[in-house]
């Protein structure tokens, strides 16, 4: 019986950090966890989109990305799409160069935000 309570009380937020379907990226920061996969995969001048799970669910999720060594952006705004349950897609997303990018997720929460960066080397 305690197993099963165990499973009922914590398996739904468990279940909102996986996305099903193959590989996925795995962030973990203080507060969050973070999973994301891009479809189509990563290309350079080709547009994207992610399928991001987020745990605990902010109220609040904003994705961009950034080439530091380059200190500039992309060249389109993705807008993100809440899917409920912890589950975003990001489209609009594209690469226009080679090299290093950061993803940047903005989570925010109860009045806090928290940032998250994760970078991608595209040749």
């Amino acid at each position: 019986m305690r197993n099963w309570l165990w499973l009922a009380l914590f398996a739904p937020a468990a279940q909102a950090c996986e996305l099903p379907g193959g590989p996925a990226e795995k962030l973990e920061s203080p507060k969050y966890t973070i999973v994301y996969r891009a479809a189509p995969p990563l290309r350079v001048g080709g547009h994207f989109a992610l399928e991001v799970a987020v745990c605990p669910a902010p109220s609040e999720l904003r994705v961009d990305a950034w080439m530091p060594e380059h200190r500039h952006g992309m060249n389109y705004r993705p807008s993100v799409k809440d899917r409920g349950g912890g589950r975003y897609r990001v489209e609009g997303l594209l690469f226009h160069m080679p090299g290093r990018w950061e993803f940047l997720f903005e989570l925010r929460a109860g009045g806090e935000t928290e940032r998250v960066a994760h970078a991608v080397r595209l040749e």
